[in-house]
């Protein structure tokens, strides 16, 4: 079983303390939100599951409670708050060891080598977009890029409707493909879309897409569970999702 702190718990984050309550082999230890709301609560509870798991603490709380480990004793911390979330935990997790899975994507460079320097004493995966599919999307048009260099690809990313900028996971695919984001990326909003990204290659006689679309933001959840096992009993290091992808494909490829 693998004991679980989770840092946010607004509209992702209880997605995600959802996907880890419902993981068999994960317990949910305690949840670290902004406000005093539901404090003492449980996560399982307000999310509607039968079970005990995720006791809300208030970052304040947690701030003013240097044993806070010693009590509530976790082998991995998945972080979906705001980045001064990072600044609570990063000392503890390397003086313990503890794993940390982080999805955030608003780093700054100075957060970003305060990463650097706590995965020289655990693991630490760190990517932004934590999806299976969108990091299987990335791997997958490197090799395709590989194999069929002369195709023509075009990018094509759908949001919401308010979403103004555009999408980061298609910038970094087309940065990936070596490919100008100006000629080759085209976005699309309209009504809820919660996203979507498609690749599409095209040949003279034949036309190859890669599709990814998130139907829930459920999908950052399952992300980070799947991460959190991979990395558990990995040495210190830093890691992303893509890494893990692509270790997975060939370990699983038997062709």
């Amino acid at each position: 079983m693998i004991k679980v702190g989770l840092f946010g718990f607004g509209r992702t984050g209880k997605l995600v303390a959802a996907e880890i309550i419902k993981d068999p082999q994960c317990s949910l230890e305690w949840v670290v939100r902004n406000t005093h709301e539901n404090e003492g609560a449980f996560a399982s509870e307000l999310l509607g599951i039968k079970s005990l798991q995720g006791k809300i603490v208030c970052k304040d709380t947690f701030q003013e409670s240097p044993q806070f480990f010693d009590e509530n004793k976790v082998d991995i911390i998945i972080d979906f708050s705001d980045r001064s979330g990072f600044y609570l935990y990063n000392k503890a997790a390397g003086k313990l060891g503890i794993k940390v899975v982080t999805a955030i994507s608003k780093y700054e460079k100075m957060d970003i080598s305060r990463i650097e320097e706590l995965s020289t004493d655990t693991a630490v995966v760190f990517s932004p977009n934590i999806t299976v599919g969108i990091n299987l999307i990335l791997v997958l048009s490197e090799l395709l890029e590989k194999i069929i260099p002369d195709a023509d690809i075009q990018i094509v990313e759908e949001h919401f409707r308010d979403k103004p900028e555009v999408s980061g996971t298609a910038l970094k695919i087309a940065e990936r493909l070596n490919l100008n984001p100006e000629t080759h990326v085209k976005s699309i909003r309209a009504g809820g879309i919660v996203g979507k990204h498609e690749v599409l290659f095209g040949l003279p006689n034949q036309t190859l897409r890669l599709i990814h679309e998130s139907n829930s933001r459920s999908a950052f959840g399952r992300g980070a569970v799947f991460a959190s096992k991979w990395v558990i009993n990995k040495p210190p290091g830093l890691y992303d999702m893509e890494s893990i992808i692509r270790a997975e494909l060939i370990k699983n490829i038997t062709i």
